[in-house]
């Protein structure tokens, strides 16, 4: 049995290949890449029996880019995927890696202008990732040259075998005619049509099965939790978890949208990818969620397949899978490159039964979590404000500051904790020259003032009032941060919020009406970020 490699530098990859593995910060190769690369490289034919997040593109791509003759403007290896999205994810993959040697990777796919295309393939390109429909449409119009091809490559056979490509396959296959061709097939599963594929078109192929116990690693915590009121429940969730990006996913189109919405509505950075989208939809979600323009991509299984991004830290199956392989393949896309994932699932009373069958075939233990209170989240705020503190402390740099200090405690009138506590809370609430204001909604029957005169001449727009915080750009607030927190705590849509101008050390932010009473009341002395703030109505030329 040929031994693993246990790390990158134990196989002779060129300085180029292993300068730009580097730099996609791979370490130790994955199970399937010790295996599958001496191979690729050796020259031998390979079936790979691996599902996604096992690290198969990498497993084939470097040997590939590796073997690629430089200089040549000739297409020289063709991948073929099931869908546009894999076939970009794929391509975008092999530039990384092969952008210290040079080689150009083109994505071919339906949806885009086939005349882009064929402007691309005429400049040069020594990979090509792509569709079978629209790859075979290049070939019937002789804008791609197949003879040059020596490294074939079927990605998600068993998917492609769904979505009916096997005869388009089989016609691209016909058209790469060298002598010397090396295939390369993985497949999640492998049923007949699959294996007489193989049968019939590899030379004695190399067998390599990552099996399904490899995918829920431990790098993945699993837990669950049981509530009659899911999207609650997830927001709290979301409130008090540390998050980068998430995936969400959901049964249902329809189900995708109204998640959607309502996220949006709380000011979560959300967006929705499912079948009815245009590609162009698809694309700009996307790129959205790479970009970290979005921080949550809610999807269905089907939009998801072939979503392969490394920094996905939490996982959340907001509807329980139809069974454990969806589990596996769904949570899969967690805890990849040595990173620590999260997969979080939501299920009604009626699925726990099915939660526990999930979790018998799929070898695997599901823990149990109380959501979080209203306390829990409060104390979470208190820890990031002392985090930010210890940091502060860690980092040194306040020396300016021990002056004021100690000539505050030099007469002995404060105690140090004292001055301490004081420095902490002007520094997250800011300095209100009359504390009187605090208790702002108490107030009005003392001061003879109706609820509505103190709300009038605000400065807001018509129907609206204009309302003041102490905190802004200092304490890195944003306006999705504002609304997020008065839709969640005065339980009003987030898209009834108006005009929001955030200055260095306060905001101004208009709401309606008939809301503005409930927001003072349920706002003021409240949290936002971990910051505790004062609200008031703002006075007109403020």
């Amino acid at each position: 049995m040929k031994k693993e490699m246990t790390s990158f530098g134990d196989i002779q990859l060129s300085k180029k290949l292993l300068l730009a593995v580097s730099d996609m910060g791979f370490e130790e190769p994955s199970p399937i890449q010790s295996q599958t690369i001496p191979l690729v490289l050796e020259g031998k034919d390979v079936i790979g029996q691996a599902q996604t997040g096992t690290g198969k593109t990498a497993a084939f791509g470097i040997p590939t880019i590796e073997k690629i003759i430089d200089g040549s403007r000739h297409i020289q290896a063709l991948v073929l995927t099931p869908t546009r999205e894999l076939a970009i994810q794929i391509a975008e993959e092999f530039n990384k890696i092969g952008k210290y040697k040079r080689v150009k990777t083109l994505p071919i796919y339906g949806g885009q202008s086939i005349d882009r295309q064929i402007r691309a393939l005429h400049a040069g390109v020594q990979i090509v990732v792509g569709t079978p429909g629209r790859l075979l449409d290049h070939l019937r119009r002789n804008t791609m040259k197949l003879s040059e091809v020596r490294i074939l490559i079927l990605d998600e056979a068993d998917e492609m075998l769904d979505m009916g490509f096997v005869e388009d396959i089989e016609t691209i296959m016909k058209n790469i005619t060298h002598e010397d061709r090396q295939t390369l097939l993985f497949s999640a599963t492998m049923p007949a049509p699959i294996a007489k594929l193989a049968g019939k078109y590899m030379r004695d192929p190399q067998k390599i099965s990552i099996s399904r116990e490899n995918l829920t690693v431990p790098l993945i915590d699993q837990v669950y939790y049981e509530t009659r009121e899911k999207f609650e429940g997830l927001c709290r969730v979301l409130d008090i978890e540390e998050t980068g990006k998430l995936i969400i996913f959901c049964r249902t189109k329809k189900g995708v949208d109204d998640l959607v919405a309502s996220m949006q509505a709380r000011a979560y950075m959300a967006g929705g990818l499912h079948g009815d989208l245009s590609q162009a939809q698809r694309d700009r979600v996307m790129k959205k969620f790479k970009d970290g323009k979005l921080e949550i991509l809610v999807a269905t299984d089907v939009a998801a397949r072939g979503i392969d991004i490394d920094d996905i830290t939490h996982v959340v199956n907001y509807d329980i899978p139809q069974d454990h392989e969806s589990y596996v393949h769904r949570i899969g896309r967690t805890g990849r490159a040595g990173k620590k994932g999260v997969a979080v699932t939501f299920i009604e009373p009626r699925e726990y039964r099915q939660l526990k069958l999930i979790e018998r075939l799929a070898k695997t233990k599901i823990v149990r979590r109380d959501l979080p209170s209203s306390a829990d989240i409060l104390e979470r705020q208190r820890e990031i404000i002392k985090e930010r503190l210890i940091k502060t402390l860690s980092n040194n740099k306040f020396a300016d500051y021990h002056t004021i200090v100690s000539d505050v405690a030099a007469d002995g009138s404060y105690d140090i904790v004292d001055v301490a506590a004081a420095a902490l809370k002007l520094s997250v609430e800011g300095f209100k020259e009359k504390e009187e204001v605090e208790n702002i909604s108490n107030t009005n029957s003392s001061n003879n003032v109706s609820s509505a005169a103190r709300l009038e001449n605000t400065g807001g727009s018509a129907g609206m009032v204009r309302l003041f915080i102490n905190i802004g750009r200092s304490q890195k607030i944003r306006p999705e941060d504002i609304v997020r927190a008065f839709a969640t705590e005065a339980d009003i849509p987030g898209n009834v919020i108006g005009v929001i101008n955030i200055y260095d050390r306060f905001t101004f932010v208009e709401v309606p009406e008939d809301v503005a009473e409930r927001v003072l009341a349920v706002m003021h002395k409240n949290t936002v970020k971990g910051y505790k703030i004062n609200v008031e109505p703002a006075k007109k030329g403020r």
